[in-house]
């Protein structure tokens, strides 16, 4: 037995197609109500509210219950079920004619969904206040419903099935103007020009007589047009040229080729918004027979605009007001869907306007990305890709040559940032020049760009007036940090205002600057797109953005120091007391740096390029003062060439400004790496040099810290007694300036070498005081570098393992692989070999990584131990012999 039911009408019940007849108006009520809410609880109260809407009697549980048992009696038992103090009836799929309707307007198919109401819900019972709720938003999805079959009908040119629907639905909204609009230019293009003109005077008088108002502008409209007689025009077709040469942007066209509303193309200037805007109108315009209307934007105001479009749809006399033409343009285009591009606009408030009804589509291309368009299909346009510019570059300059000279040829398209327009202007240049060369193309753009692509200037220069001062600056100071992507508060830095928020977002909406993600710390991300960056520098006036830098620098080496100290070990930290320093607000401050290890990851591309830009620029104590307050994090996290060329910048920078102290610094960093990679010689030679400066300025602390590197050049070259002399002088200046942290890093440094020349009692007692220290001063890593030691020292697994824990978390890799090293050969000596051989591979991994060649002789001897205990003989041999290899190549 199939039950349906339907309340899209009177009530009914049927039960395989026969009606049941459901006795008694209040059972039919409390189904009604059920019906309406189907597949979900119904209170026990609402159903009482719905029987007896003013006073319901004592017994009217009891009456509900004995209502609902009705029911399940008349229906079968598996309806209507009771849940605590909530009822509810399940319908199965397709047996009530409400949920059928809902899903066939979701799919799309109005006229069957239409089909179904055979007059008012439920139009046999009284109503409730409780079925309001859901009534009468399924009567504006019916409205909708309905207006949209009107509009198919329209398409499809049948003129006869809308205006039987116009007139219906009318029948029900007798007021609704937009409804009466619609029914007069249907009558009007069906040819019936008197009984449209009949129905306006219908409809105005009917205001008038009842209401006292006159018709309001767009119905006016439709009256006019019909006035007008409103013989089509020849069809306007007004695209500008398609490119042949159109290359790429197989994403964006997608995007294109569906059916919509309003599309939004923006992006940079250059990057082909017309280009793409008009080859996707021409793949769309046979879907638009009745034509094709193209607009230019620029600064002019809606009201012109809407004369020229009516012009061109025939209406010589526009209306006065902005209203009433835009009125007029959207009855124009209500009942012959047109495509409209409107090329470069301002923002939506000009565009809006200049939108027409259901039916039509239109193109918005935009600098600004306009998003306040509801339901507009957004297109975001960048730089093409590599292959693409080339493509574009070969299609106007020749495939062939462009093949021939094909690195010249991605050094061009690199300089025009990939950009349609600074690309076909390359183009365009090597085709009227058949002699050149590319490379002499290369060479001049190099020298100047914006002399040889005069196009991109125009385009450029004309964004870059449009500016105010504050946005113009931040542009050409950021320009300068080229393609690193910055946190938003360097623009606050670069105005020297706190809360410039309003700067950015007027930068990134007009695609001058690029969000490129958010970081580990949550700062949004933003990079200054290559050739605005350029042009804004060319244009801006330098001292003003000299100082912008100035302060950008400022605020990285105040949020780069306030970080390094929160870092688990800064033992060799060193400070350029000089340099200018800009300061965050307290608050954002600690935000950011609430986990330093994490800020410094999100920043550390940037910082370096800041130390390059401060370098570039002269700003040695920026440069070199960023440069140092890198070290502790790049230490730790083995950036080892990060260190290297921050350094080397800011070395540099440092000598041609004569900082000698700088330069100290500089010098005692870079031997740092050196030694880390095996190059005692240079390292040697650095720690030297440094610390003769430092000597010279007087700062002990300092040359202590190059002394530590000397003595831990000795220990590696294997001049233990001389390396020990070097140990113990840092000591003793260590304590004698009271620097804590030295003197643990000075006392486990002495118990290593101990260690290592048979010492033991010495060596215990050394590292003993120097754990003291690491947990006095919380000093984790200290901690880690005692723990690997005393392992060695009680040849005990537990301290190894501790010290592995502790750099694992504190990101030391480097440490860590020495700590992998030494417990796999713990675990070697026990016969433990596969986790042995799982860390000895971790660590050799991480040695080769960072050009550890000492570490990795000396885990890659372990591994041939390891196979030879395992008795695989070749194998271990070749580990043996490349170990061999490694440690001839070392200086010791």
């Amino acid at each position: 037995m199939t039950v349906t039911f339907h309340v899209l009408g009177p009530l009914e019940v049927r039960s395989d197609g026969r009606p049941v007849r459901i006795s008694g108006r209040k059972p039919r009520l409390l189904l009604a109500t059920l019906l309406l809410h189907a597949g979900h609880p119904v209170s026990a109260d609402q159903l009482v509210e719905v029987l007896w809407p003013h006073r319901p009697p004592r017994s009217a549980q009891s009456n509900l219950r004995t209502y609902v048992s009705s029911l399940r009696s008349e229906l079968g038992s598996g309806h209507v079920r009771f849940d605590g103090s909530c009822y509810a009836i399940d319908v199965p799929g397709g047996a009530l004619d409400l949920l059928v309707f809902e899903e066939l307007v979701d799919r799309g198919e109005f006229e069957r969904a239409l089909a179904l109401w055979r007059g008012a819900p439920l139009a046999d019972l009284p109503g409730s206040p409780v079925w309001d709720r859901r009534l009468e938003p399924l009567h504006q999805v019916r409205l909708h419903a309905a207006e949209a079959l009107i509009s198919r009908r329209i398409e499809r040119g049948d003129h006869d099935g809308a205006i039987s629907e116009l007139r219906g639905l009318l029948a029900e909204h007798p007021y609704r103007e937009d409804l009466w609009g619609r029914l007069v230019l249907t009558l009007h293009r069906d040819g019936r020009k008197a009984e449209a003109l009949r129905a306006f005077a219908a409809i105005r008088a009917r205001l008038v007589d009842e209401l006292g108002v006159e018709p309001g502008v767009e119905l006016r409209g439709a009256y006019e047009l019909i006035l007008a007689d409103d013989a089509l025009p020849a069809v306007p077709r007004q695209l500008p040229p398609d490119l042949p040469d159109f290359t790429g942007r197989a994403a964006a066209m997608a995007a294109l080729s569906g059916p919509f509303d309003v599309a939004v193309i923006s992006g940079p200037p250059g990057a082909g918004k017309t280009a793409l805007a008009v080859h996707a109108a021409y793949a769309l315009r046979g879907a638009f027979p009745a034509g094709q209307l193209y607009l230019e934007l620029d600064d002019r105001e809606p009201d012109d605009l809407l004369a020229e479009a009516l012009r061109a749809l025939g209406v010589d006399a526009a209306p006065p007001t902005l209203r009433e033409r835009s009125a007029l343009f959207r009855s124009l285009l209500a009942e012959r869907a047109m495509l409209v591009l409107l090329d470069d606009a301002r923002d939506a408030a000009q565009v809006r306007p200049l939108l027409p009804g259901g039916g039509s589509a239109v193109i918005v291309t935009s600098r600004r990305r306009i998003t306040e368009l509801p339901g507009a299909v957004r297109v975001q346009l960048g730089a093409l890709t590599p292959q693409e510019a080339l493509s574009l570059l070969g299609g106007i300059a020749g495939p062939d040559r462009v093949a021939r000279e094909r690195a010249d040829a991605l050094a061009i398209v690199a300089a025009c940032g990939r950009l349609p327009l600074a690309v076909r202007n390359a183009g365009a240049r090597l085709a009227g020049r058949p002699g050149w060369s590319l490379a002499v193309l290369r060479q001049r753009l190099e020298d100047d760009w914006l002399g040889e692509l005069k196009d991109v200037r125009a385009t450029l220069d004309r964004g870059y007036v449009r500016l105010p001062g504050e946005a113009a600056r931040t542009l050409g100071a950021l320009g300068l940090f080229g393609a690193s992507a910055l946190p938003g508060w360097v623009v606050d830095a670069a105005l020297g205002r706190h809360g410039a928020d309003d700067v950015m977002d007027l930068l990134v909406d007009g695609n001058l600057l690029d969000v490129v993600g958010t970081d580990r710390v949550g700062q949004p991300r933003y990079r200054v797109p290559d050739l605005i960056g350029r042009h804004a520098m060319e244009r801006g006036r330098p001292h003003l953005e000299a100082e912008a830098v100035t302060r950008v620098l400022a605020a990285w080496t105040a949020t780069s120091e306030h970080a390094m100290a929160r870092l688990p070990t800064t033992v060799f930290s060193l400070t350029a007391a000089r340099a200018p320093r800009w300061r965050l607000p307290e608050r954002t401050l600690e935000r950011l740096t609430s986990d330093p290890a994490g800020w410094f990851e999100a920043e550390h591309e940037a910082l370096a390029g800041a130390v390059g830009v401060a370098a570039e620029l002269g700003l040695a104590e920026s440069a070199w003062g960023l440069a140092a307050a890198m070290v502790p994090y790049l230490d730790l996290h083995c950036h080892l060439d990060t260190w290297r060329g921050t350094h080397t910048a800011a070395l540099a920078a440092a000598r041609a400004a004569g900082d000698r102290y700088g330069e100290a610094a500089m010098l005692r960093g870079l031997a740092q790496v050196s030694l880390y990679q095996d190059r005692y010689e240079e390292a040697a030679d650095g720690f030297i040099r440094s610390r003769q400066i430092f000597h010279d300025f007087g700062d002990r602390r300092a040359e202590a810290t190059s002394i530590c590197g000397l003595g831990a050049v000795s220990q590696f070259t294997g001049r233990q007694a001389q390396a020990l002399g070097h140990l113990r002088q840092a000591l003793a200046i260590f304590l004698a300036t009271g620097d804590r942290h030295g003197e643990a890093f000075a006392r486990q440094s002495i118990g290593r070498v101990l260690l290592r020349s048979g010492d033991l009692e010495r060596a215990s007692e050394s590292l003993g005081q120097a754990m003291r220290l690491a947990l006095e001063l919380g000093d984790a890593h200290r901690e880690g570098c005692v723990c690997l030691q005393m392992g060695h020292l009680h040849q005990a697994m537990s301290f190894h393992q501790h010290a592995l824990e502790i750099f694992e978390s504190l990101g030391d890799r480097h440490c860590g692989a020495y700590a992998l090293q030494s417990l796999a050969r713990m675990q070697v000596a026990r016969g433990e070999l596969a986790p042995a051989s799982t860390r000895l591979e971790r660590s050799l991994e991480i040695f080769q990584e960072l050009g550890d060649r000492s570490g990795e002789a000396s885990t890659t001897e372990l591994l041939g131990e390891l196979h030879r205990s395992a008795g695989r003989t070749g194998l271990a041999l070749d580990y043996l012999r490349h170990a061999s290899a490694l440690r001839r190549s070392l200086p010791v």
